[in-house]
């Protein structure tokens, strides 16, 4: 599984019932608690092995910089639980969002090293559901796993 991409987006689909402990925790240590919860995380292959285990659950692929701009402004929250501002965005040492989004995508940042702010984005559910199942894989018709590029589609209509 070698991918050449550098910033991925991951999607929480799937609830708690039946899910084996190891899974839970791998989810917890993704920061995914919750269904439609969301993160940025890069291609490490610590994360890849992680996504690997929990892929029954979540969906991902590679988001785009256009999306993590977007999921800033309108879902990005402070610790404080507070929205984004250009003051706070100043006290980040960043000019705008637009480089503080350049940084996530050039993977210069990461969100869980950003102490201001909460690593997960908390999401709607999709407009119109889901196409496929929730329990079955892309592949299948499905919604889960990996998805490529086709996650940045699924993310503006939960945003």
């Amino acid at each position: 599984m070698e991918h050449n991409y550098q910033c991925l987006f991951v999607i929480r689909l799937r609830g708690e019932v039946n899910l084996k402990r190891e899974v839970e925790d791998t989810l917890g240590m993704l920061h995914l608690t919750r269904v439609n919860h969301a993160v940025i995380i890069n291609n490490r292959p610590e994360y890849l092995g992680m996504l690997n285990k929990v892929k029954d659950v979540v969906t991902w692929g590679e988001i785009s910089k256009e999306t993590i701009m977007e999921l800033i402004k309108k879902r990005g929250r402070l610790s404080a639980g507070r929205r984004f501002n250009n003051e706070i965005i100043k006290e980040l040492g960043y000019n705008s969002i637009e480089d503080l989004a350049e940084d996530i995508f050039n993977v210069k940042l990461e969100l869980s090293k950003l102490h201001k702010m909460k690593p997960v984005f908390r999401l709607h559910p999709p407009k119109g559901g889901f196409k496929g199942g929730t329990k079955r894989s892309v592949g299948e018709k499905g919604e889960l796993g990996y998805r490529g590029e086709e996650i940045n589609n699924l993310a503006q209509i939960m945003i």
